[in-house]
């Protein structure tokens, strides 16, 4: 779940402590799940840099993401494209859409915005 109000993710129950940057990066990928979103639209839209100041902050902030999911066996949602960028891994959905469920219903098992009570 991705907590609009505390900026945060929870999973099982438990938040992954995501700095405010991360929070929004992981935000910005759950927007479009399956799109491969360039590192120039990510510094665009999480950054706000119209530029590519030449760092490697992106990829930092994803190999930290990656790490807090991992604690829950959950790595895999953020997949690096080949032909450069990130996204949300639509192969899960795809094997689990074949199983008869939609991929929103799939996502949303793992990517609720809100409160989960």
């Amino acid at each position: 779940m991705l907590d609009l109000f505390h900026r945060d993710g929870c999973i099982a129950r438990e938040w992954l402590g995501l700095h405010p940057r991360e929070f929004e990066l992981l935000w910005r990928l759950a927007q479009s799940p399956g799109q491969r979103l360039s590192r120039r639209r990510l510094l665009s839209d999480v950054w706000r840099i119209d530029h590519d100041p030449e760092t490697n902050r992106v990829e930092v902030h994803v190999a930290r993401i990656r790490a807090k999911l991992n604690r829950f066996g959950l790595s895999w949602l953020i997949a690096t494209d080949p032909a450069g960028g990130y996204l949300l891994d639509p192969e899960p959905v795809i094997r689990h859409q074949k199983q008869g469920a939609s991929s929103q219903q799939y996502l949303d098992s793992y990517l609720r915005i809100g409160n989960d009570g």
